[in-house]
């Protein structure tokens, strides 16, 4: 199973390709998507759509996981992020992908076993998950990773929640 695991955002958007093989996770490949700041925001999304697509075409990924939006005190950021968002979802939907989400919180509990886990508890998780011999910079892409190991420690209760026609 191939996840693609995405940190959403415009200025800096993280990718993480995860191998999930029996119980055991491999970094494919990872990355970050970066867009000028001098740019408009739909140059930038526009960014973000042509190389999430791209990723798609390249991994053929069986699911893509994408962080959930969380509330910010700065509502221009938000409303950025919302908007990279519905381009990552629109990217997976027309490529016919399997859509997760997950939020912050979520991805905590799933790597540590503490929802309110801090940054630097779910990058060492990741980096062990991954057999990785350093985390990943900048933070957007460790975050991907994380992501993606995430719905890996998850695909289970989703196949079975599947074949029962419920999902999440």
């Amino acid at each position: 199973m191939i996840i693609l695991g995405i940190d959403p955002g415009t200025a800096r958007c993280g990718l993480g390709i995860v191998e999930k093989k029996g119980n055991s996770l491999k970094a494919v490949s990872y990355g970050l998507i970066e867009s000028d700041k001098e740019r408009g925001q739909a140059e930038r999304l526009e960014v973000v759509f042509v190389e999430v697509t791209r990723a798609i075409k390249k991994y053929r990924p069986d699911t893509v996981a994408v962080e959930k939006l969380f509330f910010s005190k700065n509502v221009k950021t938000a409303m950025s992020v919302g908007e990279a968002r519905g381009v990552i979802l629109l990217c997976a939907q027309l490529a016919g992908v399997e859509i997760r989400e997950f939020s912050p919180m979520e991805v905590k509990m799933a790597l540590t076993g503490y929802g309110m886990a801090d940054k630097n508890q779910v990058m060492l998780m990741t980096k062990a998950l991954l057999g990785l011999k350093e985390t990943p910079k900048p933070d957007d892409v460790a975050d991907a990773l994380a992501i993606a190991c995430c719905c890996a420690s998850g695909s289970k209760m989703a196949e079975i929640r599947k074949r029962a026609g419920t999902s999440r």
